[in-house]
C-alpha cells in the first residue's frame, strides 16, 4: 500500500506548485519518494517471478524525476504532481514496451501499459507483426479476463491516424489496431486502493493480464 501522507504530499503539491513550497516541504517529498519507491521494489518482486525481463529492475531503474521539463510547454510548472514507474526491460528508458503504474490523486490514478507514442521505425514494426499476426494478437486483446480489466486498447486524440497508413487495406481484419500510433490498456484506480492492503496484489494482477499483449509488442521490436 501507500501512505496516506504520500496521498497528502501530492495534493498539497497540486494547489502549491512552486520552488518555495517545495523547497519548505522536501522533508514531505523525500518521505512520499522513499514510499513510492518501496511499491515499486515490492511490485517489481512480485512481477518478476512471472516477467524474468523485471525481476532484475530496481525501483531506481523504473520511476521519474518529479521535476518537470517545462522547455517546450506552456504550463510552466516546476513539478509533477503524480508518480509514475515504468517496468521494461532494460528499465524505463528503454525502446521495448512495458507496464506502467500511475499515482495521483483524484480520481487520476491508473494502471497499465504497452507503447505509448513509439518512433517511426517501432511503429512500422509493430504494424507488420500485427497484420502477419493478427489472429493471435486478436486472440490477446479479446481475452475475458482482458476485456474485463482493460476493455480495449486507448483511442485517444493523437494516438491513432484517420485512415490506413500506406501499405495497408481498409479491408484489412486488423486495420483498427495497424491504424494505432499507440498501443496502449489502461485501467483506473481508486484513491481507496491506493492505500490498501490488496494494491500490490491488484497492480501485479492487472500487469500479468497484460503481459501476453507486452510479449507480443516485444517480439516485434526484437525481429
Amino acid at each position: 500500500m501507500l501512505q496516506k501522507t504520500t496521498l497528502s504530499f501530492l495534493k498539497e503539491l497540486k494547489k502549491n506548485n512552486t520552488k518555495e513550497w517545495f523547497y519548505t516541504n522536501r522533508k514531505k517529498y523525500e518521505a512520499a519518494k522513499a514510499d513510492f519507491s518501496i511499491l515499486s521494489n515490492s511490485v517489481i518482486q512480485a512481477l518478476g517471478k512471472k516477467d524474468p525481463f523485471i525481476a532484475s529492475l530496481q525501483a531506481k531503474d523504473c520511476t521519474f524525476r518529479i521535476n518537470r521539463d517545462v522547455r517546450f510547454s506552456k504550463n510552466k510548472d516546476p513539478y509533477k504532481t503524480n508518480m509514475g514507474m515504468y517496468l521494461s526491460r532494460g528499465g524505463k528508458k528503454s525502446v521495448f514496451s512495458g507496464y506502467y503504474f500511475h499515482v495521483e490523486p483524484g480520481g487520476n490514478s491508473f494502471m497499465g501499459g504497452g507503447l505509448y507514442m513509439p518512433e517511426p521505425d517501432v511503429i512500422k514494426k509493430v504494424r507488420q507483426e500485427i497484420d502477419y499476426n493478427w489472429e493471435e494478437f486478436n486472440k490477446i486483446i479479446s481475452q475475458k479476463k482482458f476485456k474485463a480489466t482493460y476493455g480495449n486498447l486507448q483511442r485517444e486524440e493523437g494516438m491513432v491516424l484517420s485512415r490506413e497508413p500506406k501499405g495497408y487495406e481498409k479491408d484489412n481484419p486488423a486495420i483498427e489496431y495497424i491504424k494505432l500510433k499507440s498501443w496502449v490498456a489502461t485501467a483506473p484506480v481508486t484513491d481507496q486502493l491506493l492505500t490498501s492492503d490488496h494494491l500490490v496484489k491488484e497492480i501485479v494482477g492487472a500487469f500479468e493480464t497484460l503481459q501476453p499483449m507486452i510479449e507480443f509488442l516485444n517480439k516485434a521490436l526484437e525481429e
